[in-house]
């Protein structure tokens, strides 16, 4: 089994920064990559960032230029630095690993692993 743990959220105010971090372990086979996700209360579950194990990475419009993803495949990390956050980006911040888990000698079938997320708040 392949487990996820975020960290680094917490209360900043209005133009502050914050560094997210995702952590995967146990029987990993393989990462082929890692996806930052956010949701707020009453809101549906919005994709932030994206990055493959090669380091090419995507952004949705609404952070693209105050986000950024990265990773450290030796780790099996990735993060998620966020600058210049608004009220409108308090949400829980999930990060999604999307790999295989070991079977034997083998890795078995591709599946998105998810944390239970760290809460990020952003006073006015």
């Amino acid at each position: 089994q392949v487990h996820v743990v975020e960290s680094g959220g917490g209360l900043v105010q209005a133009g502050e920064s914050l560094s997210l971090s995702c952590v995967a372990s146990g029987s990993i086979f393989t990462i082929n990559g890692w996806a930052w996700y956010r949701q707020a209360p009453g809101k549906q579950r919005e994709l932030l960032a994206s990055i493959t194990s090669g380091g090419w990475s995507n952004y949705a419009d609404s952070v693209k230029g105050r986000f950024t993803i990265s990773r450290d495949i030796r780790q099996n990390a990735a993060y998620l630095q966020m600058n210049n956050l608004e009220p409108e980006d308090t949400a829980v911040y999930l990060c999604k690993v999307d790999g295989r888990a070991r079977d034997g000698v083998l890795g078995g079938e591709r599946t998105d692993y998810w944390g239970q997320g760290t809460q990020v708040i952003v006073a006015s």
